[in-house]
């Protein structure tokens, strides 16, 4: 991941040689104390990625170029991990101040079928194991007990709970501008035929749109956009009803329900910041 900006007009640096991944030692571990509003440059990589925070909020947001043509932004609180496979355009903005945690993995040591993004569950093993690779706490001078944690770091990948909390956002200009007024304004819950009345479409186009570019339905897709905003402020140990309100639940129970049904678990028991298993 290059330098961050704060500017609309940096210019990006590169990673420095210490923190590039290689066939010896196939994983690094990068940490950094960033504040809110920091942004990366959209950019790629020859390795893998693996990006969470311990504290805070960070958005990752895919950029589309000829391997990958969809935009999916991810939310990412803590607890949580995005996968970036190697190759693969990004930008990352950080939402809140944030101890951010960066894996780069060897392309060559990427779990077998990780050729796409993915959110996963930070189990409490892996982030000790994090901790313990940190650059800056690690053993340096133990290159066996670097490899053992090497191993046991890609075995807890392969088998880490994943999570579809991505929220992807089509090419189509009409409805790009729909899925970005939802997103910035998930309080409002009106109905498809008043969301596409602003971009100036039928309701029948953009529900075509939906199915033809996103492969869903309006309120599939919204869901998905609820959840996003929903999660950091469950992390940050907001009120369920505050949450319900801020993403246009008329009650409690009701948000509820649709939190239970997709996370399978209710919103009481999300526990970001303690570490909770979702």
């Amino acid at each position: 991941m290059p330098a961050p900006r704060r500017r609309p007009r940096p210019t990006p640096l590169g990673d420095s040689d210490p923190f590039t991944p290689d066939e010896a030692r196939p994983v690094r571990v990068r940490s950094r104390a960033l504040s809110a509003d920091t942004h990366f440059e959209p950019h790629r990589h020859p390795w893998g990625q693996l990006a969470y925070c311990a504290t805070g909020i960070v958005q990752v947001m895919t950029v589309p170029d000829e391997a990958n043509l969809q935009t999916v932004t991810y939310i990412v609180p803590p607890s949580r991990a995005v996968w970036i496979p190697p190759g693969t355009r990004h930008a990352v903005t950080v939402r809140e101040d944030a101890e951010l945690r960066t894996l780069y993995v060897f392309a060559g040591a990427t779990p077998a079928g990780w050729q796409s993004c993915r959110m996963i569950v930070v189990s409490a093993l892996l982030r000790e194991l994090v901790q313990a690779m940190d650059a800056a706490t690690r053993r340096a001078a133990e290159p066996a007990r670097d490899q053992l944690l090497t191993g046991l770091v890609l075995d807890e990948l392969a088998h880490a709970d994943t999570q579809p909390l991505g929220v992807p956002l089509p090419r189509d200009k009409r409805l790009r501008a729909l899925c970005e007024a939802v997103l910035n304004a998930p309080g409002e819950r009106g109905t498809l035929a008043e969301w596409a009345a602003d971009t100036g479409a039928s309701e029948r186009t953009v529900a075509r749109l939906f199915r033809e570019e996103l492969g869903t339905t309006y309120q599939q897709w919204r869901q998905q956009a609820v959840l996003a905003h929903a999660l950091p402020l469950l992390a940050r140990g907001v009120p369920v009803g505050q949450v319900a309100a801020a993403t246009g639940y008329a009650s409690d129970s009701a948000f509820s329900a649709m939190f239970k049904a997709a996370m399978g678990q209710p919103p009481t028991r999300w526990s970001f910041q303690s570490g909770g298993t979702g």
